[in-house]
């Protein structure tokens, strides 16, 4: 549910009860350099970066988790207003995040403040199933979950300006892995390289992309 990068290092937070884990990947790789696993009781879901603090997520249980960025140990709890925890960004001034809903949620960093609510739209209609997000060049991307679609959203208004369709990715997917869950879920962007990776739970692989303007 968690993918992203910073300062060239590339972070994942997996979710499973009594498996869930918070890792740093050595991209060439693909081994975990750094692990810090969580309380059985919590589904990891969505991850963002702060200064030297990460931001975790979790599913059903309304509690969000901090960890020093240097080792990943843990600094504390927070709380969130979302009745469930899925996808998170950083925007360079707020935490943005999903519930899984057609609404964005954006926080203060450190109080974790409710800032405001943004409604995701498609030519009038309410989005849906936004889940894991990425900020690209001022823009939102979202993974659009059990859907091969990852949507472009202006966080101005909230409207879907573009989507992508990888549906062909991820029947190929299927067909190597049939027990994956259908549709994409992790995105990340290498903002020194200009590259975009997706994957999707349980994807024994990772995708690099390119996007068009």
């Amino acid at each position: 549910e968690g993918l992203l990068f910073y300062k060239g290092n590339l972070y994942e937070s997996t979710g499973q009860y009594g498996a869930s884990k918070l890792l740093k990947i050595d991209l060439q790789t693909g081994k975990a350099l750094q692990s810090t696993s969580l309380d059985p009781k919590y589904f990891g879901e969505g991850i963002a970066i702060v200064n030297d603090t990460v931001y975790q997520l979790t599913y059903q249980e309304k509690t969000g988790l901090k960890y020093t960025l240097k080792d990943l140990k843990p600094a504390g709890n927070f709380s969130y207003v979302s009745a469930e925890g899925w996808g998170m960004t950083y925007d360079g001034t707020n935490i943005i995040a999903s519930d899984g809903s057609g609404s964005l949620f954006y926080y203060e960093p450190g109080s974790f403040k409710l800032v405001k609510t943004l409604v995701v739209s498609e030519s009038g209609s309410q989005g849906y199933n936004i889940n894991e997000l990425e900020y690209i060049n001022g823009f939102i991307y979202a993974n659009q979950w059990q859907t091969g679609y990852i949507l472009k959203i202006n966080p101005a208004d909230g409207k879907i300006v573009a989507k992508a369709d990888l549906s062909d990715l991820v029947n190929r997917m299927k067909q190597r892995a049939p027990k994956i869950e259908p549709g994409l879920n992790g995105i990340a962007y290498n903002d020194s390289t200009k590259k975009v990776y997706i994957t999707g739970k349980y994807w024994p692989e990772l995708y690099e992309v390119q996007f068009g303007e």
